[in-house]
């Protein structure tokens, strides 16, 4: 029998480029998804999709979930996508010995997850990376007196609830005790995305966003930043990750480059990566080697974005030109209802970001976010 992989989310171009290369590399392809209806359901090379419990509302029941997927399909491979890595990673102890789940142990991601323990640990590699520390205490105070900062949610994902705090104001009281303060770096945004092996690198991309959804990418740039590479090999060595791995970077006036958050997940850096060897270099650690293409995009957000910036020429020029120089992620003439269907597929998402006032990134990891009480920092 082929083997199974069980890809733990189905709603994003990412879950589909997986897909993808699984089943070209003989496996079969079983996708779970708190939504019906998401992109990989309409794949040709997904054999079945599973609707399962959302977990950031019900982490138990969401658990409970994939194992009974693990047991009924034979997976011998659990491969998280997004948000919900940080879930899937207390599956590791739960499984059969055959089964194995592509990351750390639930321990070490929140650490990498934690905006304020990333920090600590990348200052105590000697990698740069801003001062962050817990909102109302001393050292904050002492932080905002002396520079411009940003208080964001400890465990938070894109973008939300990001605050920006003038050198000398006051600490706002308002803010929950969940909240961390970072000194702000003035500079150029970059990310960069890697894929590792008990701490041995395979492929690691850096990019820029060319548009953006709120503060997440929908049309992206391939550059070449030796420093930031140099930076994300560095922490993964030191810290023996093992999955997919990502940071954002500012680098500043002097070049420095400064890790301001890490996700120890996938993200749009997926797609630069050959799609076809995603899989072996999951498996057997061989590289997958990057696409020929420098621009890519998301085409249906980027192409929302430019309908929504008819007030802002300088921006709606912009997308027009990065959506005429990118290829999208999802279009394949062999697998055509990801692309073709995507504005059905995503509606889950799109009704809510309707129904709420929010923009689609804001919504879209509502339900599978890690969600901490205060005991639990």
């Amino acid at each position: 029998m082929r083997p199974c992989v069980l890809i733990t989310l189905g709603r994003l171009p990412t879950a589909v480029d997986l897909a993808r290369s699984f089943k070209a590399n003989g496996w079969r392809v079983v996708v779970c998804d708190p939504f019906g209806w998401h992109l990989a359901r309409t794949s040709r090379c997904v054999d079945t999709t599973l609707r399962v419990p959302a977990p950031a509302h019900s982490p138990d029941a969401f658990l409970e979930a994939l194992l009974s997927a693990v047991a009924e399909w034979d997976v011998t491979l659990v491969v998280p996508v997004s948000e919900e890595t940080m879930h899937v990673a207390a599956l590791r102890d739960r499984l059969p010995k055959h089964v194995t789940v592509f990351g750390g142990p639930q321990s070490d991601t929140l650490r990498l997850h934690s905006k304020r323990r990333f920090a600590h640990i990348a200052d105590d590699i000697g990698l740069a990376a801003p001062q962050t520390v817990p909102i109302g205490s001393d050292a904050a105070t002492s932080l905002l007196a002396a520079h411009d900062c940003v208080a964001k949610p400890e465990f938070s994902c894109s973008g939300r609830g990001v605050q920006f705090l003038a050198r000398g104001s006051n600490v706002p009281v308002a803010l929950p005790d969940g909240y961390v303060l970072q000194r702000k770096i003035e500079g150029d945004e970059f990310s960069a995305m890697a894929i590792a092996r008990h701490g041995a690198i395979t492929d690691c991309v850096v990019y820029r966003a060319l548009i953006t959804s709120g503060s997440v990418a929908v049309a992206f740039e391939r550059v070449e930043m030796p420093d930031i590479e140099r930076w994300v090999r560095q922490f993964v060595e030191a810290t023996a990750h093992n999955g997919f791995i990502a940071f954002d970077f500012i680098v500043d006036a002097t070049a420095t480059a400064y890790a301001i958050e890490c996700n120890p997940r996938a993200t749009s850096g997926l797609h630069f990566f050959n799609t076809h060897r995603l899989a072996t270099a999951i498996t057997d650690g061989t590289s997958a080697g990057l696409r020929p293409e420098h621009k890519l995009q998301e085409f249906w957000s980027a192409w929302t974005h430019w309908c929504g910036s008819v007030g802002d020429r300088p921006a709606r020029r912009a997308a027009g030109q990065a959506i005429r120089s990118a290829r999208d992620v999802s279009w394949r003439r062999d697998d055509p209802w990801v692309f073709l269907l995507a504005t059905f597929s995503t509606w889950p998402i799109i009704w809510r970001a309707m129904r709420h006032g929010q923009s689609f990134s804001q919504v879209l990891p509502r339900d599978i976010e890690w969600r901490v009480d205060d005991d639990q920092r």
